[in-house]
């Protein structure tokens, strides 16, 4: 990038979520508390999968992928949004450390996208072939299935970056969101962007349409095998299995084709529903998965036991 004859932005400006000056102490104290519940949470999840041995399964293996996940996707943003929120320079961030913000907060949020592929995967094999479900999900297996969503999810991050900061930015410096994001980030460059746009949407739209397709199949699969079982208590506790993923998936998925399929689109309302995605989510994720679920639920009055990996 040839930066001798222009001045170059080395400052963003993010305005935050649109508030009343009057309502920031409010806000303030419910995102903490919002973000607070989230890494208490998850961290309790991560915890009781790693004492019980009765959580020594695929299912619980990946859940506490998912805790970690989303207690590090927290972090990327709620910390920043509660500095804006304190002083009127808490909005201000660094070109380099912009560039991390939105590495990381893609890397996480694809990550966990492939990741909630890999655990409808993980539910057709457990329902539809149960007596070859330990061998098929060996924890050799899980373990190439996990970090194949954590290698996928750098890759699509790094993309997404490349493209939004190889180009020249040199004013305005005014990001019209909380979080360092490509498409507002986008809008701000000296050149033209609409390729960049066109293909940072593409990428986007086939992760995300991908993974929404790969966890249709696997639910089809699913209820199909479901209604051939015989007895209402079995069906009954198949379905239990599944519930909580696809209230989670629901709650992940919705906020991000909203204001991901919709290119060139500058709402409010985009940051309002990106607040769901990357608070509220996070949140109610342990909080679904440890109510509707009674192995868990067990596992927090249960003593430690010693480890007995799958």
């Amino acid at each position: 990038m040839d930066r001798q004859n222009e001045s170059f932005v080395t400052t963003f400006i993010l305005t935050g979520i649109p508030h009343a000056p009057k309502l920031a102490t409010t806000l303030f104290g419910i995102f903490s508390v919002i973000y607070a519940l989230t890494l208490v949470g998850n961290l309790l999840i991560l915890l009781v999968v790693k004492v019980d041995s009765h959580l020594r399964t695929p299912m619980y293996y990946f859940l506490a992928n998912l805790s970690f996940i989303d207690m590090w996707f927290s972090t990327v943003t709620v910390p920043k949004i509660l500095m804006s929120l304190l002083s009127p320079d808490g909005g201000a961030i660094s070109f380099h450390n912009c560039a991390a913000q939105l590495y990381f907060f893609h890397y996480l949020g694809s990550t966990e996208c492939f990741l909630y592929t890999v655990m409808s995967y993980d539910r057709y094999l457990a329902i539809t072939y149960p007596l070859h479900y330990a061998t098929m999900m060996s924890g050799k297996m899980c373990a190439l299935l996990a970090g194949g969503t954590w290698l996928s999810g750098a890759i699509h991050s790094a993309a997404q970056t490349a493209l939004t900061f190889r180009l020249p930015y040199c004013g305005p410096n005014q990001i019209e969101h909380y979080v360092c994001d490509a498409p507002p980030i986008l809008k701000l460059a000296c050149v033209d962007t609409s390729v960049n746009e066109m293909v940072i949407f593409v990428n986007i739209g086939v992760v995300a349409s991908g993974c929404c397709f790969l966890i249709f199949l696997s639910y089809v699969s699913i209820v199909h095998a479901i209604l051939k079982i015989r007895t209402a208590e079995g069906r009954h506790k198949a379905f239990q299995t599944c519930a909580s993923h696809c209230i989670v998936v629901l709650f992940y998925f919705m906020p991000a084709l909203i204001i991901y399929l919709r290119p060139g689109s500058k709402h409010v309302m985009d940051r309002i529903v990106a607040i769901f995605q990357t608070m509220i989510t996070p949140m109610l994720n342990p909080l679904v998965y440890s109510l509707r679920n009674k192995e868990v639920k067990m596992a927090f009055f249960r003593s430690p036991s010693p480890n007995n990996p799958f």
